[in-house]
């Protein structure tokens, strides 16, 4: 009976894709939006006669090539560039090891700030400046980009140095939705006290973080954004380039903040697959018709979870593409289900401490564990998730969506 709802719950949606998708059809995608990189009247300027370091990947890209290369054609004196998750050029895999070098197309040195450093030392930084950040982000707490800036900032503001954001648009930045950071749960993959979807550019949680004092000893960054133009909240941002080798295309994007869940049990997410975050099963897994067979792909995905066995669930390519543009939040039902359809719940979650991490909170695997509903873990976070709208608003550098 269990299988039989859940079955029911998962594919309900897929009645209303004609309809969804007349709602969504014509909607106006990108506009004209200039991002803060497409700007260099803005910022260049600021980097004359400055020793600069470039926190940058395959994302940071202006006037048809890197910004890094931009920067160099345009005279301004690169010293370094840092490279966060999955490295400079976006060639490594989720948790692979980036390791510090030289690029090499430019011969700079690289530095890595994923791993054992993921905060920039002092001795890394006593040859700049400033440091120019320019790095797409996807929206969701548990996505490290926005780790490193929080670490990049404090470095900056420990050691008297300037930073400049150069902002892009949130392509999930039309909604919030999720339990906040508690603070004993803190790690690289959640820093600051925000929910799973924050709805903020990475421009605007700079200022958030400097604003609230969430730097170490509530240090004060000389900080910087360099906005983007034409953007709203309200945009449905198409991102030019993938931001991750896991995330590439707008499907998996926008599916991405309801399936890193997932990361914490024995559902794999379809790392090693053609379908990265736009499939979910596991091996013996009674629900669904969709098979897969995870494999390991260099710079994709290394030694993914249940890597060459066949796994059986759910292809969901299709319903990440228009469901989230109409329905504004994370959506639980697969976690909810696949962990009440579950032959083995006290397996269920592999990681229960790393799973707790992505979720900022204990109280959403308890939750499930107990067999709450949506709705009721839904009403959990309400008094968190309005709280921390009203502080967003301080801190907003475009028009909402609300």
């Amino acid at each position: 009976m269990k299988s039989f709802l859940f079955l029911h719950l998962l594919l309900l949606p897929f009645t209303f894709v004609g309809q969804i998708t007349s709602i969504t059809k014509g909607k106006s995608f990108n506009k004209s939006i200039l991002v803060g990189a497409d700007q260099p009247n803005a910022y260049l300027p600021l980097l004359r006669n400055k020793r600069v370091g470039v926190v940058a990947n395959q994302t940071s890209t202006t006037a048809g090539m890197h910004l890094v290369d931009y920067l160099l054609a345009q005279d301004v004196e690169v010293k370094k560039v840092f490279a966060p998750e999955h490295g400079f050029r976006g060639d490594a895999g989720a948790g692979e090891h980036i390791a510090d070098g030289k690029d090499g197309k430019t011969g700079l040195p690289l530095v890595s700030l994923y791993g054992k450093n993921e905060k920039p030392s002092a001795d890394m930084l006593k040859d700049l400046d400033v440091i120019l950040f320019d790095i797409q982000d996807v929206g969701a707490r548990f996505y490290t980009y926005i780790s490193t800036l929080h670490y990049v900032m404090e470095a900056a503001a420990e050691n008297k140095k300037s930073v400049i954001v150069l902002d892009r648009p949130n392509p999930n930045g039309f909604y919030i939705d999720g339990p906040v950071l508690k603070k004993e749960f803190q790690s690289f993959v959640g820093m600051d006290a925000i929910p799973v979807v924050h709805g903020c550019t990475v421009g605007e949680l700079a200022q958030m973080m400097n604003g609230e004092g969430w730097l170490k000893g509530s240090v004060i960054c000389d900080l910087k954004v360099i906005t983007c133009t034409n953007y709203s909240h309200s945009d449905y941002y198409e991102l030019p380039i993938q931001p991750s080798p896991n995330l590439p295309n707008m499907s998996s994007v926008y599916l991405y903040p309801s399936l890193c869940f997932f990361e914490g049990t024995t559902v794999s997410v379809g790392r090693g697959t053609a379908y990265p975050f736009q499939c979910i099963g596991y091996p013996g897994n009674t629900t669904g018709t969709y098979t897969f067979t995870p494999l390991d792909k260099p710079g994709i995905a290394m030694n993914p979870p249940h890597e060459g066995v066949q796994c059986t669930g759910h292809l969901l390519s299709e319903f990440g593409s228009f469901y989230f543009q109409n329905n504004k939040g994370l959506y639980l039902e697969w976690l909810i289900g696949l962990y009440q359809a579950s032959n083995s719940k006290a397996t269920f979650f592999t990681n229960a401490r790393f799973f707790d991490k992505l979720a900022g909170t204990d109280q959403l695997r308890l939750a499930i564990e107990a067999g709450k509903s949506k709705d009721e873990i839904i009403a959990t976070w309400q008094a968190d998730l309005t709280a921390f709208k009203t502080l967003r608003k301080k801190y907003l550098l475009y028009p909402d969506f609300e």
